[in-house]
C-alpha cells in the first residue's frame, strides 16, 4: 500500500512538473554578444577595400558623367541643361535612394544591398551602351545606374562606422577617395577608346571594369552588427535637433553649387577658348585626381581635430576657389584651379558622413540618418546643375559661375551656424 502511494506520489508530482514545464513561459535569451569595435585588423581592412570599390562605382560614376556631358553635347540634339538633366537625376537618386537603403542596412539587408545595386550599375551601363535617343539615356543612365549608386552609397559609408571609432574619419576618406578615382579613370578610358572602337564598346568595357571591381566588394564584405529591429523611413527625432537641421541645410545648399565644375569645366575650357580641345577633356581627370587627397588627407587630420571643424574651412575654400574661376583666362589658370577645386572640394563627399555619426544619438541610426542627410543633399544637385545650365545658354558661362560660387557660400555659412548650434563660439572644440 506505501508503495502504491509512494508511485501515486512519483506520478502526480511527475505531471505536477510536466505541467509546470507547459505553462511556465519560456526563459529570456541573453542579448547577443557583441565584440568591442576592433578599429583595424584585416577584416576592418578588407570593408574599407570593398568600400572603395563600391565609391569607385557611384560616386566615381557621377563625377565622371562631365565626359558624358561633352559627348552627348555634339550626339543628341538637345540644349546642355537638358543633357544635365540626366546627370543630375543619376546623383539625386544615388542620394535619395539612401533613404530606403538606410532602414535596409540597419535592419541587415547589407548583402541584398549590395547584390542589387551592383546588378543594375552594370546593367544600366550596358544598356546606356545601346542607346541613341534622349529618353532612352534617361532611362538607363540616369534612372537604372542611379538607383543602383543609391543601393551602393550609404551601405559603402555606414558598414565603416562599425568597424571603426578612433580611425573613422581616416577610413572613411580612405573609401571615399574610390570616387575620386573613378572620376579619373572613366573618363580616360572613355575619351580614348570612343573614337577607335565607338560609344558603345567604350561604354560597354566601363561596365565591364565595373562588374570586375564590384566583384572584389561582394567577395569581401560582411556586416559586423546583429541586424537591429525594423525601423522607419525617417528618424523623426532628427527633425527636432538644431545642428543636425542646420547641417543638412547647408549640405543642400553645398551640393547645389559644389558639383557644377565637374560638370561643366570641360565645356568652359573648349568654347571660351582658354584650352585646345585635346587638353580641356584632361582637366576633370586633374580635378578628380587632385580630389583624391582632398578625400584622405583632410579625413586624417579629422580623426584629431573633429570632422565639423575640417569642413567647414574646406568648403569655405572651394568658395572661394569658385568665385575665383570668373578671373581665369588661360590654361595654366584653369590647371590651377582644376587642381586646388578639387582638393578642397574632395571633402564634401567623404567627410558628411563622418559628421552625421558624430550627430547620432546611437549607432543604431546611423543609416537612417546618413539617408536622410543625403537624400535632401540630392536635391541641391538636382536643382543645381541644370540650373547652371540653363545660365549658361542664357547668359554665359559668368552667371553659372556666379551661382556656383553663391551656393556654395550659403552652405558655408549655414555649416558655421550647425557647428555654433552645436559647441557655441568655442574655437578649440573637437566637433
Amino acid at each position: 500500500m506505501a508503495d502504491e502511494e509512494k508511485t501515486l506520489d512519483v506520478g502526480s508530482a511527475s505531471a505536477s512538473a510536466e505541467s509546470s514545464s507547459i505553462s511556465a513561459p519560456p526563459a529570456p535569451q541573453p542579448p547577443p554578444i557583441i565584440d568591442p569595435i576592433p578599429d583595424g585588423g584585416v577584416r576592418a581592412w578588407l570593408q574599407v577595400l570593398g568600400s572603395f570599390f563600391l565609391f569607385l562605382n557611384s560616386w566615381g560614376i557621377v563625377n565622371t558623367f562631365g565626359v558624358y556631358q561633352t559627348y552627348y553635347a555634339t550626339a543628341l540634339p538637345e540644349s546642355p541643361s537638358d543633357i544635365s538633366w540626366i546627370g543630375s537625376i543619376q546623383a539625386y537618386l544615388l542620394l535619395l535612394v539612401g533613404v530606403a537603403t538606410g532602414p535596409l542596412f540597419d535592419a541587415g539587408y547589407f548583402r541584398h544591398l549590395l547584390f542589387a545595386g551592383s546588378f543594375l550599375v552594370v546593367f544600366g551601363m550596358m544598356m546606356t551602351s545601346i542607346c541613341t535617343r534622349y529618353w532612352e539615356v534617361m532611362l538607363a543612365q540616369a534612372v537604372c545606374v542611379g538607383v543602383g549608386c543609391g543601393c551602393l552609397f550609404v551601405p559603402s559609408v555606414a558598414i565603416i562606422a562599425t568597424y571603426f571609432s578612433r580611425k573613422k574619419a581616416f577610413a572613411t576618406g580612405l573609401a571615399a577617395s574610390g570616387s575620386s578615382l573613378g572620376g579619373v579613370i572613366y573618363p580616360i578610358v572613355f575619351h580614348r577608346l570612343q573614337p577607335t572602337i565607338g560609344f558603345g564598346w567604350a561604354t560597354r568595357i566601363l561596365g565591364f571594369i565595373m562588374l570586375a571591381t564590384l566583384s572584389i566588394s561582394l567577395l569581401g564584405m560582411r556586416t559586423r552588427l546583429p541586424p537591429g529591429p525594423a525601423r522607419k523611413l525617417l528618424d523623426i527625432g532628427a527633425l527636432h535637433e538644431p545642428p543636425f537641421v542646420l547641417f543638412t541645410s547647408g549640405m543642400f545648399f553645398g551640393f547645389m553649387g559644389l558639383y557644377i565644375p565637374f560638370f561643366y569645366v570641360q565645356s568652359f575650357a573648349i568654347e571660351t577658348n582658354v584650352m585646345r580641345p585635346d587638353l580641356a577633356f584632361y582637366m576633370l581627370a586633374v580635378m578628380n585626381g587632385a580630389s583624391v587627397f582632398g578625400r584622405i588627407i583632410p579625413n586624417f587630420v579629422a580623426d584629431r581635430v573633429g570632422p565639423l571643424n575640417i569642413l567647414l574651412p574646406g568648403t569655405l575654400a572651394a568658395c572661394v576657389l569658385a568665385f575665383g574661376w570668373l578671373g581665369i583666362e588661360s590654361s595654366a589658370g584653369l590647371i590651377v584651379f582644376c587642381v586646388l577645386y578639387g582638393f578642397f572640394s574632395g571633402c564634401f563627399v567623404s567627410i558628411p558622413p563622418t559628421v552625421v555619426v558624430t550627430l547620432s544619438p546611437n549607432p543604431s541610426v546611423i543609416g537612417t540618418r546618413i539617408g536622410m542627410c543625403f537624400a535632401i543633399c540630392g536635391l541641391g544637385i538636382l536643382i543645381g546643375t541644370p540650373v547652371a545650365g540653363t545660365l549658361v545658354r542664357k547668359y554665359g558661362f559668368d552667371a553659372a559661375i556666379g551661382f556656383t560660387g553663391a551656393a556654395v557660400a550659403i552652405g558655408t555659412l549655414i555649416l558655421f551656424a550647425a557647428r555654433t548650434s552645436k559647441v557655441g563660439f568655442r574655437v578649440k572644440v573637437i566637433t
